[in-house]
């Protein structure tokens, strides 16, 4: 049987009978919150900080009976601290806003202390011995480095050729981690010293991006298949996905034929 072309087929029918509602795999382990108040940080401090977690200063770590492990940098969160001047010429009294900072340090980054507020997570996925060796081989052979973060993101980064995806204990599903763990190590095939499919000039929402992500969605389907870990859930998750990103370019089905010979490619290239 060829694979490619009955995970292709099957993708396309499930389509064909409506819009399927596509489900983030993973569960978000919070945004980026104060370890002191459990409140998240503002929106600004938020794409500051990137990483999702507890911080916390470093007096604070201290307070606590921690400390920040050797050679960790501190990152910088703001804030706006109201300040009474007084006016030169009329000598009139008014506070003034002026921003500051602080800077803090991720709990991951420090030494005897532990997260109050983690979010409980699923522990739910199990490993698997035949997809984790298929991943490690490939991400030695080809030099990629993986990244598990306990974060609410799954990407991968061409400019310093890595993975990153969230920890199996935030998955509900063994299909779902490794779905994701296959749909970035896709994209990391189409990186310029291997089937140089990348385009640098994609930019999110627009044709090229969506095709590669087209390309990457039926890599990862293929390979959940091929090691035996498909699900219905987790095939009509993919499926579901994979159509969104059609309509970017006007529902081209078509296109999808193309999409699969670009993933067989890159499925041949993870399997060695």
């Amino acid at each position: 049987m060829d694979i490619y072309a009955e995970v292709t087929s099957r993708i396309i029918a499930e389509m064909e009978q409506g819009n399927i509602p596509w489900q983030k795999p993973w569960i978000s382990s919070g945004g980026c919150i104060s370890h002191a108040t459990g409140k998240p940080y503002s929106l600004l401090n938020q794409m500051l900080l990137g990483r999702a977690g507890e911080y916390l200063t470093f007096n604070q770590c201290q307070q606590e009976g921690g400390k920040v492990k050797k050679g960790e940098k501190s990152q910088m969160v703001v804030f706006w601290k109201w300040i009474e001047q007084e006016d030169e010429e009329t000598g009139e009294k008014k506070e003034v806003p002026f921003l500051r900072y602080y800077n803090v340090f991720h709990i991951d980054q420090c030494e005897g202390l532990k997260a109050k507020y983690d979010k409980p997570m699923p522990k739910t996925a199990n490993a698997d011995e035949t997809a984790d060796r298929i991943i490690a081989d490939y991400c030695s052979r080809e030099g990629v480095k993986l990244i598990h973060e306990k974060g609410d993101r799954a990407f991968y980064r061409p400019s310093t050729d890595s993975i990153t995806i969230p920890r199996m204990e935030q998955f509900a599903a063994t299909s779902e981690y490794y779905s994701t763990a296959f749909h970035e190590a896709a994209h990391s095939t189409g990186h310029p010293s291997r089937l140089n499919r990348i385009e640098k000039t994609a930019f999110f929402g627009s044709e090229a991006y969506s095709k590669e992500e087209l390309v990457a969605e039926i890599g990862a389907a293929t390979l959940v298949n091929y090691v035996g870990l498909e699900t219905l859930e987790s095939f009509r998750n993919s499926t579901a996905y994979i159509q969104n990103w059609l309509k970017v370019l006007k529902d081209d089905k078509r296109f999808i034929l193309s999409a699969a010979g670009k993933a067989e490619k890159a499925v041949n290239l993870i399997l060695g």
